[in-house]
């Protein structure tokens, strides 16, 4: 006659009990700081916490359907020991809540993962993913496209002020042939200039109220081009180093997705999340707005050494990763890297005869370590030539050595080799060379 114990229809090693058990385990001071008492009594956020998790291993994120199950399902309502929070208050408790709190949570789990032996923090395998952002797909704004109107507008200005010259009898007086001090030829022009000079003109035209063209001036510094200057400037503190961002979604950049690359190649509005595992347990995560994966791996191994105090001792990661840049860190961390380069699957191929397409590719070109020259198909020599530095994103600075082949004048095959007036021309850095034939070497070991 009495209800059913809910505790006797849980199987003893169901996933619900170790959700339980690793969640009664963990420090949740952090969460527990976001309620700070009075009003009406909350559910306790262990229990919600709880919920929420293994909401999630079922691959359920609905929170009317959570709060149905909590309802119905003998799991959700052993969990919640027979607490029947809405849906409301499951939306306020991820949305809100856990917000603030979500990284100190993941932190609590990798320790109590790494604490009962399953993570190691030794082999960290990362990759990266496009997910799409809920934007407008067409709401872009290009970085190239804003600093060409930026510009355009800009010389309408000077243009402006040109036709106007003729009201500025006493700068003229004071500054001779040269233009308006706050529109010289080598000044910056922004909203604030414009603002200003606006307000100057307007002073001129109480002196002169029948101007017609210092009318027209006025009103177009007002309502066209200072509106616009302002827009340009937004843009351009929005971009944050950017090339592109949505205007419904000003965090997101816009990129190829995965399912896109081989097909129409359509750039989306979304972001780029970088993901760390070993034993199938996620023991990083970050999300970054460049396209790239190269430029992610440090700005994600600085997040994983922030949260867990240590870096991995290995990392595995595709040829996406293989710059220079990120080889460098690795080295300097004592990481060994066992990092693919993009030409690295190509030249574990033993193929017979490279192909026509790839004979004037300088990676399959043969580099003369002793006399630090190039050869080329038809048997010229490249020489060096002087040396380029170039900065990444991450600000880091790489060295170029540039060699040039002074025999294509009269080469036969020079329009498929080159297209330069100057002769084929070659890139290379010695410090990448070495990294790569090290990455080589680990990868192929036992």
């Amino acid at each position: 006659m009495l209800p059913t114990d809910l505790n006797d229809l849980i199987p003893e090693k169901h996933l619900v009990r170790v959700v339980n058990e690793v969640i009664n385990e963990m420090d949740l001071e952090g969460l527990m700081k976001q309620y700070k008492g009075g009003g009406t009594s909350s559910y306790h956020p262990r229990m919600m916490l709880k919920i929420l998790v293994y909401a999630y291993t079922q691959k359920e994120y609905s929170s009317r359907r959570i709060a149905k199950a909590m309802r119905e399902n003998i799991n959700y309502m052993w969990l919640s020991g027979g607490n029947k929070p809405n849906f409301r208050t499951v939306n306020r408790f991820r949305g809100v809540v856990m917000k603030s709190v979500i990284e100190e949570v993941f932190t609590e789990v990798l320790e109590y993962l790494i604490v009962r032996g399953y993570v190691k923090v030794e082999n960290f395998f990362l990759d990266g993913t496009k997910i799409e952002a809920n934007a407008n797909r067409y709401s872009f704004v290009w970085r190239k496209s804003t600093e060409n109107y930026k510009k355009k507008l800009k010389e309408k200005v000077r243009e402006m002020m040109d036709e106007v010259e003729r009201v500025n009898a006493e700068e003229e007086e004071r500054y001779g042939d040269k233009d308006l001090e706050e529109l010289g030829d080598e000044a910056e022009i922004d909203s604030e200039e414009l603002k200003e000079l606006a307000k100057r003109l307007t002073e001129k035209l109480k002196e002169k109220p029948k101007d017609k063209q210092l009318k027209k001036a006025v009103k177009k510094l007002e309502r066209d081009f200072i509106p616009r200057m302002e827009k340009y400037e937004r843009y351009e503190d929005t971009f944050e180093g950017r090339n592109s961002f949505s205007k419904t979604d000003k965090d997101a950049t816009f990129m190829c997705m995965k399912e896109d690359h081989m097909r129409n190649r359509q750039l989306k509005p979304g972001y780029n999340v970088q993901i760390g595992t070993e034993r199938q347990f996620v023991v990083g995560y970050s999300l970054h707005q460049r396209p790239g994966d190269s430029t992610c791996l440090i700005p994600h191994l600085e997040k994983v050494h922030e949260q867990l105090g240590s870096l991995p001792k290995k990392v595995i990661a595709d040829a996406g990763y293989g710059s220079e840049e990120n080889y460098a860190y690795l080295e300097d961390q004592a990481i060994d890297a066992y990092v693919k380069y993009g030409t690295y699957d190509r030249e574990q191929k033993k193929r017979r005869k490279i192909p026509e397409r790839e004979k004037y590719w300088a990676s399959n070109w043969v580099y003369d370590e002793q006399h630090d020259e190039f050869t080329c198909p038809q048997g010229k020599r490249l020489t060096y030539e002087f040396t380029r530095t170039v900065r990444t994103a991450n600000s880091y600075r790489a060295e170029r050595r540039v060699y040039r082949c002074a025999e294509c004048e009269a080469c036969s095959v020079r329009e498929k080799c080159t297209r330069s007036k100057y002769g084929r021309r070659v890139r290379f850095s010695l410090l990448l060379r070495k990294f790569r034939q090290a990455a080589s070497e680990r990868l192929q070991s036992p």
